[in-house]
């Protein structure tokens, strides 16, 4: 088995990218906006984006891939929504996981005329997302700031608001089991009975190789690669968060550390820190991790740093011992990165099983 493994860094100078709908306590005015973040024993506040909203912004960014993803049609009943659940055809349902449990309500049924049905042997479809996507954390606890502002426009006295930004280093974690990507079960188990009757016959007329021992079908290699790449290259080009107007984040990744490990379990995950002036890279750990985990890497570590960032961390690079720099691919931005890492899973096709 092989798993994808990436550390991301959001740079968030001014920002709220991920907003509460908790009113702001002990706020000047009745309209307000705050932001999530975790409270730590002892005061501590640390800004949070969501799993689900990052996963929200890579798949708006998907959907206007240019490429050809194939994204999935999402369907609303009268107290659930879902989307068609069917892996073969859609990208994001092989890719990003799916639940398709419909309600018990016979209306706006019209809503599923080009749905894919579903068979009568199964009550829901449910696939574990190949794609694990960790909480992106604040690195450090900072101060939350209370900005306040009016609606001046118009005729009267002005409306007053209020919200509230940070100043932060957020770091979140990626995990892909590529093993699972483009390989569709049909065990009566939560997370694994990813087709049903219908969506078996459509796997059979498309060709896909059946392994009765398992219980599941899967795409040839070209099609599994080519999903795979696809999504590792819209990685350090996701674009969203709110408050864009205001504050105008790059929520595009500042540093990534990625590899293609044996195991899931992920390496990278306490590389930096915030002081409070610049964010540390901890060189010495970095350097016990790589010797740490030598056997378990199946592909050189990319090494992604935005020109102009932490300069001075960056430059810690530099001076790696002999033994570490061999198992680098090299000092380059992060979407350069993550393009050669793509380069290198179409060159590695054994990595997918």
């Amino acid at each position: 088995m092989a798993y994808l493994t990436a550390l991301l860094l959001i740079d968030a100078p001014a920002s709220a990218l991920n907003n509460s709908g908790d009113p702001i306590p002990n706020a000047r005015t009745e309209n307000t906006s705050s932001v999530k973040f975790i409270r730590k024993f002892g005061g501590g506040l640390y800004p949070y984006i969501t799993a689900q909203a990052y996963r929200r912004w890579l798949r708006q960014g998907l959907e206007a891939d240019p490429q050809g993803w194939q994204m999935s049609p999402v369907y609303r009943e009268e107290k659930v929504a879902y989307v068609d659940a069917n892996p073969i055809l859609y990208w994001d349902d092989d890719l990003l996981g799916y639940m398709r449990a419909p309600g018990k309500s016979k209306k706006d049924k019209t809503a599923l005329e080009n749905a894919t049905p579903m068979g009568d042997d199964v009550s829901a479809l449910t696939r574990i997302s190949p794609l694990r996507v960790s909480t992106f954390v604040a690195v450090s606890p900072v101060y939350i700031t209370n900005d306040f502002g009016v609606m001046a426009r118009q005729e009267g006295d002005p409306v007053p608001y209020e919200h509230q930004f940070y100043r932060a280093t957020l770091q979140g974690l990626l995990s892909l089991d590529m093993g699972s990507v483009g390989v569709f079960t049909y065990s009566r188990r939560t997370g694994y009975q990813n087709l049903d009757s219908i969506r078996r016959q459509q796997a059979e007329k498309n060709g896909l190789a059946h392994d009765s021992e398992s219980r599941s079908y899967r795409l040839n290699s070209d099609e599994r690669l080519r999903r795979v790449r696809r999504l590792v290259e819209a990685l350090p080009l996701v674009q969203g968060g709110a408050k864009q107007t205001l504050h105008y984040t790059d929520v595009t990744p500042v540093v990534s550390i990625a590899a293609v490990t044996r195991y899931g379990n992920h390496p990278f995950n306490y590389l930096f820190e915030d002081r409070g002036d610049e964010i540390t890279f901890k060189a010495e750990a970095f350097i016990d991790i790589i010797r740490g985990y030598h056997d378990q890497f199946l592909s050189p570590v990319y090494i992604g740093w935005r020109p102009g960032y932490a300069t001075a961390q960056f430059a810690k690079f530099d001076n790696m011992p002999d033994d570490v720099r061999a198992d680098l691919a090299g000092k380059t931005t992060p979407h350069e990165a993550f393009f050669a890492l793509s380069e290198a899973l179409a060159a590695n096709p054994q990595w997918l099983d």
